[in-house]
């Protein structure tokens, strides 16, 4: 690595837990992609539209297709 500030403080944190350089930055990089997969993954709401949107689940839709739809037999196959 050449000699920049960030390249030094790279070689100071490797050296200090026992790893070489090139194994420092990938589990770096590796936590960093983690993260950014996971915030992908979350999808963040107020606690009162959570609760509202979680209520709303308990509350059947008003609809006759799906009325008729749940007496039709049920055939399951495995």
């Amino acid at each position: 690595m050449s000699d920049g500030p960030a390249d030094q403080l790279i070689s100071e944190a490797a050296e200090l837990l026992h790893v070489s350089e090139r194994a420092f930055v990938t589990d770096a990089a590796r936590q960093s992609a983690e993260r950014v997969v996971a915030r992908a993954d979350t999808t963040l709401r107020a606690p009162e539209i959570f609760g509202a949107m979680m209520t709303s689940l308990d509350v059947p839709d008003e609809s006759s297709e799906l009325e008729t739809l749940s007496m039709l037999p049920r055939h399951i196959c495995r």
